[in-house]
């Protein structure tokens, strides 16, 4: 395999730095919601799970294309930012971050409600009568209960937000630096007919793709076997 160029570098430092971010603010967001969705009782529920999971069904270049009209100098989010002398979120990096936050949030949330499930109300009921309050029983007993699905769920989102192309790309374009992520960069490789460095980047995510696989089977077997 060739070296890779300054420019494939920049892509995977880009790229890396997209999925740091939305997986760290994805495990804040989705950790009261899945927690909501596993023990609330409102007849909201459904619909709310109904709207984080949409991006698993949507097509990426519909969510995309909304994302764009909403973020754009004319949106409902860009317009206001623009009266206040910001800049608009379309073809910047705060843009593709806030659109990769929405569109893995079902990789997020629903690992985490799944193991809030299983969790139960049980051990928090217990922990409460013995005098432990929220933030002492989220610590002591509901993070090293379900750690497992925290686990899956950071995998889960940092994978799918290093392979996302559609919604970035209607939303962010591919402006060197600010929004061309590998995906990106693959595409715009095998459009030049580039392939050879197009095949070095494919390999490289379907390598990291594989091992995210492993680690998921891996951690989900070994937390079966720790319940039997």
């Amino acid at each position: 395999m060739n070296s890779l160029s300054p420019a494939d570098w920049q892509a995977i430092v880009l790229t890396l730095k997209l999925c740091s971010y939305t997986t760290i603010i994805l495990l804040l967001l989705a950790t009261p919601l899945a927690w909501w969705l596993a023990n609330g009782r409102s007849f909201m529920r459904n619909m709310v799970q109904a709207v984080v999971a949409l991006p698993l069904v949507l097509p990426p270049t519909v969510l995309g294309f909304y994302l764009l009209l909403a973020f754009g100098p004319y949106g409902v989010i860009g317009q206001p930012l623009e009266s206040l002398g910001l800049r608009h979120l379309a073809f910047s990096f705060e843009g593709i971050l806030l659109a990769s936050v929405i569109y893995s949030m079902p990789f997020a949330v629903q690992p985490l409600h799944q193991a809030f499930m299983q969790l139960g109300r049980r051990p928090i009921d217990v922990a409460a009568s013995l005098g432990a309050g929220p933030m002492d029983r989220f610590f002591s007993v509901i993070l090293p209960l379900t750690r497992g699905g925290f686990l899956v769920a950071a995998t889960l989102t940092f994978a799918h937000t290093i392979g996302e192309f559609g919604v970035i790309l209607m939303l962010g374009g591919s402006i060197p630096g600010e929004t061309k992520v590998l995906s990106v960069l693959i595409y715009d490789h095998t459009e030049a007919m580039n392939y050879g460095a197009a095949h070095q980047l494919s390999l490289l995510l379907l390598l990291f793709s594989f091992t995210v696989l492993l680690v998921v089977y891996g951690v989900n077997r070994r937390f079966d076997v720790a319940k039997i």
